[in-house]
């Protein structure tokens, strides 16, 4: 009974959180226990009132501070037809006539999913903040090693402090399909344990499990919601160029502006890398809970230092890799 009450305290984390961004788009995880955000972004004009963070109070996150820019939309005399097709070097944004406006971007998610899963792996820095149970949690950051056969995922967080070291490996059919983890410092003394992904200690204050982690998984999921969002009206759709930790994107914003049970949010935004045509950052927002208040954040997820394709071998995913921490 002690043992299961120390490994309920010590998981905090263990199962991070996995996509629905990406269709990723960026956002950004800070640690030290504080919820000080990453540097702000001006949408210009929206669809809908768009919260507005503030620049960030420190730049020691692993990695550097990502910057989020959105460029100023639309310009002046701008129509809204206009902003709605910039230019992408990956996404056709002009629809058919009379198409639903979702139909460009959900072309290009399908298109995603096999470009993707012809990577064979890929290891990147992840930023996550995610709204469980009604409250917005503290920012983490994490290194992660992702194998797309068998599905393999390992995590090493970076932030916030009290968690820093942790490690996470959950590979698809092994270990009866469950998590193995340990936590850092003193709360390390029951070592190596585990878990159920999908259990309540390694779901505690994340929306998804690590069998759900990364780019493949969000744009599926983003698949899945917009096709059902397809069936329905009320839902505007703009692209907008962006820059992502310095570097180009597009911006496909989705506006449900009237709250509605087929919705899943009011406000979505999806930051595809121009140059690596994947998504590198995802953020959700729900309708403000006061009148003329600030959309909510649902949860927001950004990658960054994407490297492809490194040849990860079984060793990679393995609790006895002498680089790793678990014993």
């Amino acid at each position: 009974m002690a043992a299961s009450k120390r490994r309920t305290n010590l998981m905090r984390g263990c199962g991070a959180a996995a996509v629905g961004l990406l269709l990723a788009s960026p956002t950004w995880g800070q640690g030290g226990g504080t919820t000080t955000p990453y540097s702000g972004y001006n949408a210009g004009a929206t669809a809908a009132q768009v919260p507005t963070a503030q620049p960030a109070t420190t730049a020691s996150q692993p990695g550097g501070q990502p910057a989020y820019r959105i460029a100023q939309a639309p310009a002046a005399g701008a129509t809204e037809q206009q902003l709605a097709t910039v230019q992408s070097p990956n996404i056709v944004t002009q629809g058919a006539a009379g198409e639903h406006p979702l139909m460009p971007a959900l072309r290009w998610a399908h298109e995603g999913v096999g470009r993707i899963s012809q990577i064979q792996d890929y290891s990147c820095t992840m930023y996550k903040r995610e709204r469980v149970d009604g409250v917005v949690g503290d920012y983490q950051a994490m290194y992660v090693k992702v194998r797309h056969q068998p599905f393999s995922v390992y995590m090493y967080f970076l932030s916030p402090a009290d968690i820093k070291g942790q490690e996470v490996i959950w590979v698809k059919g092994v270990n009866d399909n469950k998590l193995q983890a340990h936590a850092v410092g003193i709360k390390n003394v029951v070592g190596t344990v585990s878990l159920n992904p999908t259990g309540q200690i390694a779901m505690r204050g994340n929306r998804y499990p690590i069998t759900e982690v990364g780019i493949l998984n969000l744009v599926e999921r983003l698949i899945q919601v917009g096709e059902k969002d397809a069936q329905y009206g009320e839902c505007e759709v703009r692209f907008q160029k962006a820059k992502i930790g310095g570097r180009p994107a597009t911006c496909i914003q989705v506006v449900h502006p009237v709250p509605r049970r087929n919705f899943l949010f009011h406000l979505a935004r999806i930051f595809v890398d121009d140059e690596l045509n994947l998504p590198i950052r995802y953020e959700s927002y729900s309708w403000p809970s006061q009148p003329g208040g600030q959309p909510e954040l649902l949860e927001e997820y950004t990658y960054q230092n994407f490297k492809l394709n490194n040849g990860f071998t079984d060793q990679d995913f393995d609790t006895r890799n002498p680089k790793y921490g678990f014993r």
